[in-house]
């Protein structure tokens, strides 16, 4: 694959080309990226450590699954060469991540060659710009295993007479808390490290601000990956693993929404149930709201 740093550079230089809003009528670019992707196990654990996933024991990590989320990591350069070419049609500084659907078919292992490939399925009116959709799906052996569905707002105005995305819904009761989390200035720079997503917003005060945020922000997966980390806790030993009782493999799913930015360094409060999680903010603003609890078999993502 190209070096990310290539990559990123490339997309920083084409974002100011970028800049006008795509037409309503746009479609998004077809061609689809592929490669294949093996995991770095001392990137994986130095993963595991800050989103909260390493084992009790330090050491040896074992072939224990990679966690939910960690495919998205293992994409991402794939995922950059996708939105840093010149036919994307979004400027790739400053898009924000609002959204997460991933779908598990079976646990991955860490030494297993996956197969991956990703693309941008549409692009949608948003009252504050333009999302797009970028499906990422992985596969073993020509086997579809795990696939998440991401989009990723590119905030300016819009033009007269466009068709805006509703609001969003009213928020349900807030879930039992059961957290508090205090996040360090440096998180954005340390998620960044582990995970090759240097987007400027994320690193420092004077980046962001670049950006019209007054703060760098937390990484959306790295709150995600977090909270699932804290769930999968909560829910046993067990979860996780992509298989149930009977060692059958089960889907695992998270479909996750991005409410709004968290600044760092602050505090979040984690709350959840057997089916649902989300973070808030010390005046009760939600940050982030998820659902564990999926679809039937045949409305999955890939169905």
């Amino acid at each position: 694959m190209t070096s990310l740093a290539l990559t990123l550079l490339r997309g920083a230089a084409l974002s100011p080309f970028k800049r006008r809003p795509p037409r309503p009528s746009a479609t998004p670019p077809s061609g689809a990226r592929t490669a294949r992707v093996r995991v770095d196990i001392q990137q994986l654990i130095a993963y595991e450590r800050l989103c909260g996933f390493a084992p009790e024991h330090e050491g040896t990590r074992g072939d224990a699954p990679l966690p939910l989320p960690y495919p998205h990591v293992l994409a991402f350069p794939l995922t950059m060469r996708l939105m840093a070419a010149r036919e994307f049609p979004l400027p790739l500084l400053g898009l924000v991540h609002t959204s997460v659907e991933i779908v598990q078919r079976r646990a991955l292992l860490p030494d297993e060659e996956l197969e991956v490939t990703t693309y941008t399925e549409k692009l949608t009116p948003h009252r504050r710009g333009t999302e797009a959709t970028v499906v990422t799906l992985v596969a073993v052996g020509g086997t579809p295993v795990w696939e998440s569905r991401s989009t990723y707002l590119s905030r300016h105005r819009r033009a007269t007479g466009t068709t805006s995305a509703p609001a969003p819904p009213a928020e349900p009761d807030p879930l039992p808390a059961l957290a508090d989390w205090r996040l360090p200035a440096d998180l954005g720079r340390r998620y960044a490290a582990v995970s090759g997503d240097r987007n400027p917003i994320h690193l420092y005060p004077l980046t962001a601000r670049l950006f019209g945020f007054p703060r760098a922000l937390a990484h959306g997966m790295w709150t995600l990956a977090r909270c699932v980390a804290e769930h999968r806790r909560e829910a046993g030993a067990g979860a996780g693993t992509g298989a149930d009782s009977s060692g059958s493999p089960t889907p695992q799913y998270v479909s996750a929404h991005f409410r709004s930015i968290v600044l760092l360094p602050g505090v979040v409060t984690y709350a959840a149930d057997s089916e649902a999680f989300e973070l808030r903010g010390p005046s009760g603003r939600v940050h982030l709201t998820a659902t564990t609890k999926a679809p039937e078999p045949d409305r999955l993502p890939g169905r």
